[in-house]
């Protein structure tokens, strides 16, 4: 692919996932754009073991917009990085077709591990504001990450992940990140146990004040 066609395609990327924008000249003052550019120029290097000046590459670009990341990692069509700010990217990252990372997220590793390090995210994967996923697992493909989760352990595919550690909340969800952008309305498993909670404490309360009744009667 020329350059001319791979800028015209990062632009409808992030323009089919950004509403804020209004012209094409807009995506240019993106930092995801700029550092997807960067990225791209560092993996060649990085790939022909040119380390220095891939790392100079992807340092700078890094300087610039806040988002890090590392020249080794593999990444396919389509990512987007929402605000951006704060994401870092480790070298043995494998992300696929079309992912959205918001900002504060991070992909990389435990300290415990060699060779592959880092994570793998399959096409259509969503990971909301300042989740960590740590360690060298995959998440399958249209899976959501919740903001703020810690995610440790494989995620199958179709599957929504929140909380600290992060837990499978739901399964088998078909939609696809890159076309549903909500990764605001995810499920809150400690919201309904504590509702739940509730609604037993309540049931308690109407038996107890029913046997005080008969009691007295």
């Amino acid at each position: 692919m020329g350059i001319i066609s791979y800028i015209k395609e990062e632009i409808q990327v992030i323009r089919e996932r950004d509403p804020a924008i209004k012209s094409n000249m807009e995506v240019l003052l993106y930092p995801s754009f700029k550092v997807i550019l960067s990225y791209r120029a560092a993996h060649k290097l990085y790939r022909k073991k040119h380390y220095f000046l891939a790392r100079w590459i992807s340092q700078r670009a890094a300087r610039k917009t806040g988002i890090e990341i590392h020249p080794g990692a593999r990444i396919g069509k389509g990512l987007f990085i929402d605000h951006g700010s704060g994401v870092i990217i480790g070298e043995t990252t494998i992300i696929g077709d079309n992912v959205t990372l918001y900002q504060g997220v991070t992909l990389g590793g435990t300290g415990k591990e060699k060779g592959k390090r880092h994570p793998t995210l399959k096409d259509n994967v969503m990971v909301s504001a300042g989740a960590k996923i740590l360690g060298s697992f995959t998440i399958g493909e249209n899976s959501k990450i919740g903001a703020g989760s810690v995610v440790l352990e494989e995620v199958p595919p179709n599957c929504t992940v929140v909380g600290v550690p992060g837990r499978i909340v739901r399964m088998g969800n078909q939609k696809v990140p890159r076309t549903e952008m909500d990764h605001v309305h995810l499920p809150d498993p400690v919201l309904g146990d504590i509702r739940a909670l509730q609604q037993e404490n309540e049931q308690l309360r109407r038996q107890m004040a029913e046997l005080e009744k008969r009691m007295g009667s």
